[in-house]
């Protein structure tokens, strides 16, 4: 079989998407799958291009804008090219954060309270009432992942400054109250058409600050613990609530679930990734590892089972 790895793109996660797309590449061509990266600038002149290449199908290692909220997907589609992961509509509604928590919260997964925040309504009063409230505040784009543009703030002093870093990235910002906790991600595998399991959860623990890019993407700045250390119930919540996470936002072959834990053992989803990051330092791969397959391995369980998929 001979995919086609598409990675780089143009969102602002594109150095993270290039770093990905070369690690998927590498371990398909070690597990015997011929990959080839491709660096797409433009999805028309990808499809153009496509009957060329003499491939079966593309394995999106795309991260952010039209690689990852739908766009992509949807002209794969339409043009009969296999891909991987999840279609349209799962990737949009996941991409967007308030669309992706009024799912969780439609079958009982908590998440953080928040609102939007544009150029015409800044939420300025409601900024200093969550302040006020919860202490913290965290400030990211509506529709970015990598954590790109991530501001946490404990004043309304850097207010501004941080809604202008979200919208370098999207038009909207999304403005939650801060969890004090610890920051756990879950893996979602579909093994079998409609069968998921949850993957072994990690916990992430930045050894100074909150979990943002630097932290994310320097290696030796944060600690990974996987399987995770927490408690068996909070673990048994936490697989529970990323299948069901994936299941209502639509989700096929593998998604990766954020939540913060709170001391006393409280849960809340922050999001949920339809492309999670294939890098070095990514969280996937270590999980899919603990649970008992090589990077290789999983990757082409995802490739086999997103072929197979009659997409709509």
């Amino acid at each position: 079989m001979k995919v086609i790895v598409l990675y780089g793109g143009v969102s602002p996660e594109r150095e993270v998407s290039l770093s990905s797309g070369a690690a998927v590449a590498a371990a398909l061509n070690d597990f015997g799958c011929e990959a080839e990266l491709y660096d797409i600038r433009s999805i028309s002149e990808f499809v153009k291009k496509w009957d060329t290449l003499a491939a079966d199908g593309v394995f999106i290692a795309l991260h952010g804008g039209w690689g990852e909220n739908g766009k992509l997907q949807a002209v794969l589609e339409a043009f009969g090219i296999p891909y991987t992961g999840s279609g349209p509509e799962a990737c949009m509604f996941s991409m967007d954060k308030s669309a992706a928590k009024l799912a969780f919260s439609a079958v009982g997964i908590p998440a953080p309270r928040g609102y939007i925040a544009t150029r015409e309504d800044r939420g300025r009063g409601a900024a200093a009432e969550y302040i006020e409230k919860y202490g913290r505040i965290i400030v990211k784009p509506n529709g970015g992942g990598s954590t790109v543009g991530v501001t946490c703030l404990s004043t309304l002093a850097g207010y501004d400054a941080a809604l202008e870093l979200a919208w370098q990235s999207e038009k909207k910002a999304l403005v939650e109250e801060f969890i004090e906790g610890e920051e756990v991600t879950v893996p979602v595998w579909e093994q079998k058409a409609g069968e998921t399991v949850a993957l072994p959860a990690i916990h992430i623990k930045p050894k100074s600050g909150f979990y943002d890019y630097k932290n994310k993407y320097t290696q030796g700045r944060t600690e990974y613990i996987c399987p995770s250390d927490l408690t068996p119930e909070i673990n048994a919540k936490l697989a529970e609530y990323a299948r069901a996470a994936h299941i209502a936002l639509g989700c096929r072959a593998y998604s990766r679930i954020d939540f913060r834990v709170t001391p006393n053992g409280e849960i809340f989803a922050l999001e949920a990734n339809t492309a999670p990051g294939m890098t070095a330092t990514s969280l996937v791969p270590k999980s899919a590892k603990a649970y008992g397959l090589s990077f290789g391995e999983f990757l082409n369980e995802i490739i086999s089972l997103s072929f197979s998929i009659k997409r709509e």
